[in-house]
């Protein structure tokens, strides 16, 4: 029984695809909705605490105005949203998110902002099948 749905939205066109899909599903099952958005260009060693400050609101500001947006979208199909802003490497944060609350399903796009050959299957999509604890529904 699915539960708990996960769907990781980094802001692109398959991240987009696979959150539709998700919210219908959690329609359909009466399953909770959660998202998660990662933040990875928080640079490893800033210089100064402000240059540091400066770029986790950019960060946070645009994954904020994403998350604010997809709550609406849900709200529309009588889903609520909860979503999470958190730092560090895509896969290894999506993964970690999965085991600890024990979603039942994660929901990802085919591919996300990714280069030449990840476009055939993003690196992070493709990598997440293949580690996380849970089933998967890849959207193309």
């Amino acid at each position: 029984m699915i539960e708990q749905i996960l769907i990781a939205h980094d802001g692109s066109d398959g991240a987009r695809k696979a959150f539709d899909a998700a919210v219908e599903l959690a329609a359909k099952l009466g399953a909770r909705l959660r998202m998660i958005c990662v933040e990875e260009e928080i640079p490893r060693h800033a210089e100064v605490i402000d240059e540091f400050r400066e770029e986790k609101d950019r960060a946070d500001s645009y994954f904020g105005q994403l998350a604010e947006h997809c709550r609406t979208r849900a709200a529309m199909h009588a889903v609520d949203l909860e979503s999470v802003i958190v730092p560090g490497h895509a896969v290894k944060a999506i993964g970690d998110f999965v085991q600890e609350n024990r979603i039942d399903l994660l929901v990802i796009g085919f591919t996300g902002h990714s280069r030449i050959y990840q476009h055939i299957w993003g690196g992070t999509a493709h990598n997440l099948t293949a580690t996380v604890h849970c089933n998967v529904l890849v959207i193309k």
